[in-house]
């Protein structure tokens, strides 16, 4: 059965507007600061990858160990990684110490456990 291209959710649609919106007062605000534009930026991009990579996985029938859905999975886990150690990289820095070194871990953790949910894990 060939499933038809169906237009994204009006919630779905009204989070990226509002993201949009976020993202441009970001970039205007901090428009000398070129790391900062930068940073705004590839979160977004990274963001609607994952939810472009979300979408075709669900198409996909979620669960099972396919090439495709394997391949989707994988960049499934490398965009939220990727979101992950840039968001500890920015907040770390403000924090003293013991409590950067906290965050650090707890990225490490979650990119760990989204592996292991992800690949390792047996569904059922």
């Amino acid at each position: 059965m060939e499933q038809q291209l169906q237009w994204p959710p009006v919630l779905t649609t009204l989070g990226f507007g509002v993201l949009a919106c976020n993202t441009g007062l970001a970039v205007y605000s901090s428009w000398g600061d070129a790391g900062s534009v930068a940073f705004a930026l590839l979160a977004d991009a990274a963001l609607l990858l994952l939810f472009l990579c979300l979408r075709q996985w669900q198409r996909a029938g979620g669960g099972g160990r396919g090439g495709a859905t394997s391949k989707i999975k994988a960049a499934v886990w490398a965009l939220t990684t990727l979101l992950t150690a840039m968001f500890a990289s920015r907040v770390a820095p403000l924090m003293p110490p013991v409590v950067a070194a906290l965050v650090w871990t707890m990225a490490a953790a979650t990119v760990a456990a989204g592996f292991w949910a992800l690949f390792l894990s047996n569904p059922i």
